[in-house]
């Protein structure tokens, strides 16, 4: 188990990422350090090896998205850091952050307005968790949460303009990482390496 006031810094891809660890190694009864977002996987890979050096200081996570770029975690993980490393919680999220949020069912059908009937019960196996959500958010019944997540008709946006914030709201007042656990293995496996770490 973690000493009581175990600081673990962490490196993401994207602002929801950040809310998404943040809340997890609290979770895991540590404390935030550092969490650098990277915007994207590239600049994240790029700075892989300088993380690799912080942890033999301090615990450090890095969370990066599976998304199409390798058939499963264990590949990608292979791919990014061939050798482990103890102080490393290198974790991939199966096949985006989002499924870890869509695992939390009744959180989220609360958030959005909508039944929670209509959540896919087995988030890891959709090809684009980010691309479901944004359908579910347009079956609200809540009007904001439409126009706030939900792309306007020929934007060419993916989501609406206030997605990240809407996502980083519900990881703050809703999300329970132990429910969404039971859903999704990605983030149970997560989980126990935090308390590992």
């Amino acid at each position: 188990m973690m000493p009581v006031g175990s600081i673990i810094s962490a490196a993401v891809e994207g602002r929801v990422d950040a809310a998404v660890v943040k809340k997890l190694i609290v979770h895991v009864g540590a404390s935030p350090g550092d969490v650098h977002v990277k915007d994207g996987k590239t600049k994240l890979r790029e700075k892989l090896a300088g993380y690799r050096k912080a942890a033999r200081y301090r615990p450090w996570m890095v969370l990066v998205d599976l998304d199409q770029e390798a058939d499963c975690a264990p590949l990608l993980r292979k791919h990014w850091l061939p050798e482990p490393d103890p102080r490393l919680c290198f974790r991939v999220a199966v096949r985006a952050v989002e499924s870890w949020l869509l695992a939390d069912a009744l959180g989220l059908s609360r958030f959005l307005g909508i039944a929670s009937a209509k959540i896919p019960s087995d988030p890891e196996a959709l090809p684009d968790p980010k691309a479901a959500l944004v359908v579910l958010a347009g079956g609200s019944r809540k009007r904001k949460i439409r126009e706030d997540m939900v792309p306007r008709v020929g934007s060419g946006r993916k989501s609406g303009p206030l997605y990240p914030l809407r996502m980083i709201e519900f990881v703050h007042r809703h999300w329970q990482p132990d429910r969404a656990a039971e859903r999704s293995e990605s983030l149970r496996r997560t989980i126990e390496r935090l308390r590992r770490l």
